[in-house]
Formats: structure tokens, C-alpha cells, sequence
């Protein structure tokens, strides 16, 4: 897709109405499985966690149980730590790099701290590889009071009575090459604007909030994932997707003026991780474990520095 090539569904400048948006959604397949890939491994984790049911997407003859791991020892006296993972369900390490979390690191934060983990925000998404929900809306633009996406309002249904115990939201994201290809020229179609190309950042960054900036505590996150995978560089403009790189590996957005899940509760220490898997220097074993390592990071410098934000 260039910015001279139409995309296939709508007419150039002109936003879709109900019309694109039912012939968009009639050209989604379902590519793997929810089920066989996050539900059976969750499963699993019944045996050394809490699980919890937050809700339920229905999209006409698709039905998704939204799942949440939970501590088993929870203590009201200890702070949260939020994880969430497949927001954008194309976005796989997010969703593979939480479960493996959970798998291989959460024992060692018992007692510690209360892990709250919804691994697939978006299970219809992470069944057809797509960044949007069935209705063609991006849930990670809608976490706000009275969201139009399902899988934003569970969500914000679920940490509502934690809000303000959560210590650090660990938000697991990816940038890939589909972005470019699919993902962008779609919105700028969807919305009747001009598709402007960009440029993919080959490399692992983080995206803090610029409302309330953290660099000690995003330093930490890049220097625990530099040992797993390479950090993105800046482009010629010393930008990453079209923001200035503020640190090595970071960015800064207003996570909860632009609805983004990383900004839904009052934690003092929040990240939003993006890793490319798509890099010839990076293998999907390596994506995932740079999640992981993401959140092992996270939590471990909000445990060390509480009380000093």
C-alpha cells in the first residue's frame, strides 16, 4: 500500500459509513485459534492461580470469555501490578509474552505483590491478526468513560475497584511491518483522510506518559530488554513512529487524553512496550521474552522505588 494506491474498501476522502464497515468485516477470517492458544494455557495456570471471568464478547456467532489471572495470594495491604497483553491482538508477543510471564516469573513476586494479568484484550482480533475489533474501531483509542468497543469497557470494568492501588500498568504492545502495509492505510480509509507512509522502527521501545514522565523507571525497562533483544533506534528526524525519542528507546504520548489502555489507572509507574517482530534480528521466542522481561523490569523497579514518586 502506497500513498498513491486507494485503499480497497471506501472512497478516498470520504470517512466509511455502515456500508464499508460491513464489507470490511465480510473479508475477516479467522486465522488461529483463541482457544487453543491462550484459553488451554490458561487452563494450565488454574493450578497456581486465580482466574477470573470479566466479561464476554459477542460479535454475531462469535462468543469470547475475557480472562484474567489473578494472585492467589492476594493481600488487600499489598499494591497491584497490572499487566495487559493483546490489546491489539495481531500484536502476538503481547499476548504469548504475558502468559510466559505469568509461566516462568510470577511465583517470585508472592507476597510482594498482587498481579492482576489480561493476557488477550482483544480475542475476535487475535483470532483474525487484526488491530481492530469487529466494529472497526481500535480499542486502543476507546478506554474512556461510556466506550463504544467491548473489549476497552470490560477492561475498565474489571480494574475500576483497583484503580488507584495499581503501583505500575505494564502494557504489551508490538510495531510490525503490517502497520505500514495494512494497519494506517486502513484508518486514513476508515476515516476519510490522506494515508501519509511512515517508517517502521527496527527495535524494542517503550512509550511513557508525557502527562506524568517517568525516565529513571523507563530507563530501567530498556536496560533489561537490551540484554534479551536490540533497542530501536530514531529515524533521521531523531523520532520513532513520528514522536521525538526522548531517551534511548523512548517515547512520550498523553496515554489517557488518547484513550490508550496504559493509561486507565492512577499508577505512578506505567509503560506501554513495543517490540518488532518482524526484525531480522529478532526470533517470536526472543519477542516474547523481551515481553516478559519487559514486566519482571517493571515491577521490580516500582517495588524498589515505593513512596519515592
Amino acid at each position: 500500500m502506497t500513498s498513491d494506491t486507494p485503499f480497497p474498501i471506501g472512497t478516498p476522502g470520504q470517512p466509511w459509513g455502515s456500508a464499508e464497515v460491513a464489507l470490511w468485516l465480510s473479508r475477516q477470517t479467522r486465522k488461529r485459534s483463541y482457544a487453543a492458544d491462550v484459553l488451554s494455557v490458561i487452563e494450565r495456570l488454574r493450578e497456581r492461580f486465580e482466574v477470573e471471568t470479566y466479561g464476554r464478547l459477542d460479535y454475531q456467532d462469535d462468543s469470547y470469555p475475557l480472562l484474567a489471572i489473578k494472585s492467589r495470594d492476594w493481600r488487600d495491604d499489598l499494591p497491584v501490578a497490572l499487566v495487559t497483553g493483546g490489546v491489539h491482538g495481531y500484536e502476538t508477543s503481547g499476548v504469548h509474552g504475558a502468559l510466559q510471564f505469568i509461566e516462568q516469573h510470577a511465583a517470585a513476586y508472592a507476597g510482594r505483590v498482587n498481579l492482576l494479568v489480561a493476557p488477550c484484550v482483544s480475542p475476535w482480533a487475535y483470532e483474525r491478526i487484526h488491530r481492530w475489533n469487529a466494529n472497526a474501531l481500535d480499542p486502543n483509542r476507546s478506554f474512556r468513560d461510556n466506550s463504544p468497543a467491548q473489549e476497552s469497557a470490560a477492561l475498565l470494568r474489571l480494574i475500576a475497584p483497583l484503580r488507584d492501588r495499581v503501583l505500575v500498568h505494564i502494557d504489551l504492545h508490538e510495531t510490525t511491518d503490517s502497520d505500514e502495509s495494512e494497519f494506517r492505510p486502513a484508518l486514513a480509509a476508515r476515516d476519510g483522510v490522506p494515508y501519509v507512509p511512515g517508517e517502521v522502527p527496527d527495535g524494542f521501545y517503550v512509550v511513557d506518559d508525557s502527562a506524568h514522565p517517568q525516565p529513571a523507571f523507563q530507563k530501567a525497562v530498556i536496560a533489561a530488554v537490551e540484554k534479551v533483544t536490540h533497542i530501536a533506534p530514531a529515524d533521521s528526524h531523531g523520532e520513532i513512529i513520528g514522536s521525538p525519542m526522548v531517551a534511548p528507546g523512548v517515547i512520550e504520548y498523553p496515554l489517557t487524553q488518547l484513550g490508550l489502555c496504559a493509561g486507565i489507572t492512577g499508577a505512578p509507574y506505567k509503560t506501554t512496550t513495543e517490540v518488532y517482530p518482524d526484525s531480522p534480528r529478532a526470533s517470536a521466542e526472543q519477542c516474547n521474552t523481551a515481553q516478559a522481561t519487559a514486566v519482571c523490569a517493571a515491577i521490580d523497579f516500582a517495588l524498589a522505588n515505593i513512596g519515592s514518586n
